[in-house]
Parts: C-alpha cells; sequence; structure tokens
C-alpha cells in the first residue's frame, strides 16, 4: 500500500486589480442561501480564474480564511422573451467554504 502525496499548493500572488477581475459579484440564490447555513459562500467568478486563484482573492477581498473552492460552469440556457428567442452566457460559479468562525456577509458589499 502506497502512501498519498502531500498536496501541493502553488503560491499565488494577485494585484488588487486581478482580484477584482477574478470575483465577479456574489450570487444570491436560494440554493445559496441555504449554503450559507453551513458557512459556505457562492461567487460568479471569471472563467479563466483557478481555484487557487480563487482562494486567495476571497481571503484578500473579505479578510477571512478559506477551507475549501469547488466550481462548476453552468452551461448557457435558450430562453424566449416576448417571442424573442436568445441565449444566455455560460457562468462559472464558485462555491468557496469557510473555515469555522469566519463569515462573509455578501448582502451587507465591501
Amino acid at each position: 500500500m502506497s502512501k498519498a502525496r502531500p498536496m501541493f499548493t502553488p503560491v499565488v500572488k494577485l494585484t488588487q486589480s486581478e482580484i477584482y477581475a477574478f470575483i465577479r459579484a456574489p450570487v444570491t440564490t436560494e440554493k445559496a442561501t441555504f449554503a450559507s447555513e453551513q458557512n459556505q459562500v457562492m461567487f460568479k467568478v471569471a472563467r479563466t480564474a483557478t481555484k487557487p486563484q480563487i482562494k486567495e482573492a476571497v481571503e484578500k477581498l473579505f479578510d477571512v480564511k478559506v477551507k475549501s473552492v469547488n466550481t462548476h460552469i453552468r452551461k448557457g440556457k435558450v430562453k424566449a422573451f416576448k417571442g424573442t428567442v436568445g441565449t444566455q452566457s455560460p457562468v462559472k460559479r464558485a462555491i468557496v467554504t469557510l473555515e469555522e468562525g469566519h463569515r462573509i456577509d455578501v448582502t451587507t458589499g465591501l
């Protein structure tokens, strides 16, 4: 039986403009509200943002300690409005789990 290698966490140095470029907006859906009870916060993020970049951006922006980051891309949907058919853009979302004792209140803003 082999031992698992220790996880490598790359060091990421972000500028203030990159932080605001990666974190677009908080998600305020019913699912995001239920996730906030488990100390999780959801954000819309840039499609090119990686998990380590999202983690550092949230830690610097809100001054909290991040436990983990999960991401997924919601595919664009076809919607019709008053007979006009359009397509929504795909959106990448990040579900950020915070350490115990840390909170982010997304309703108050920065």
